[in-house]
Parts: C-alpha cells; structure tokens; sequence
C-alpha cells in the first residue's frame, strides 16, 4: 500500500442536499422541514443543552458542594525552584519576566518544598511556614508583599 492506492470513502463523495429546487427533486415546497412545527421557521436555534422541552440535564444532575466566589486563587513556586534560579532576590515580577510563573493570579505563594543553600532575599504574598524558616536558615530574608 502506498499513498496513490489510497482511495477516499464512499460518504465523503455524496454531494450536498439541495432543498427548496422543485417537486421534482423531492426536496421542494418545503424544503425537508415538515409542516409548521418549531424547526419549520426560518431563524430557529435550540440553547446549547436544549432537550426540547424536558427539564435539561445539566438542571436534572444534583448540584455538589460549595463554591467560593471570592477564593483567592495564588500561583506557587517551590524553593527547590528558587534555588535552581541561582539569583540573590527573587520577585513576582521577576518570575513571570523569566517565565517561571506565567499568571500571578492573586499573588504568589512560596512553598518549602527542597531546601536552599544560599541566602537569598525573597518577596512574595504568601509564604508556608515551612518555606518562611528554611529561607530564614539559609541567611536569607523574607519579605511578605500586601495585596
């Protein structure tokens, strides 16, 4: 077999239905539409979801747990991260100019997973506990921005 010996399937030959052409094409008066009926007018469309009139899945499905709509979501970066850096200060804006973090979102949150070896002086919204004593053990400072 062999690219030439390929042939294209049968259903993607069929031409399109031409409706609205005549009585004699089978597909005139009407235009395959029925008589009267919602989908029989011009400009109809059906909502994404529309079941014709029976209640909706997406409304039928039982509704699960909380949503906060005022959740501070926070972009994160490992110390393990910072260290691989090799710069003396970190910051947000650094990060993302680097491409480290790609969105901020509501801040940035250090987490201390790895640990780091030297001191480095590191500002960021948030910082775990654990990431807050390592980086204050390697000589470092930590510097919580507001916002």
């Amino acid at each position: 077999m062999n690219l030439s010996s390929i042939r294209v399937p049968a259903r993607q030959r069929r031409s399109r239905k031409r409706v609205g052409r005549g009585m004699g094409s089978g597909h005139g008066k009407t235009s395959t539409r029925g008589h009267k009926g919602q989908m029989s007018r011009s400009g109809t469309r059906h909502k994404r979801g529309f079941e014709g009139g029976q209640m909706p899945l997406q409304r039928r499905l039982p509704k699960r747990g909380f949503h906060n709509m005022f959740q501070k979501r926070f972009a994160i970066i490992n110390l393990k991260q910072i260290a691989e850096l090799g710069e003396a200060a970190i910051s947000p804006e650094m990060l993302v100019e680097r491409g480290v973090v790609k969105d901020l979102r509501s801040g940035l949150k250090v987490l201390g997973e790895g640990d780091l070896t030297k001191p480095v002086s590191v500002s960021a919204h948030q910082f775990s506990q654990s990431a807050r004593d390592k980086i204050l053990k390697a000589g470092g400072k930590v510097e919580v921005l507001a916002g």
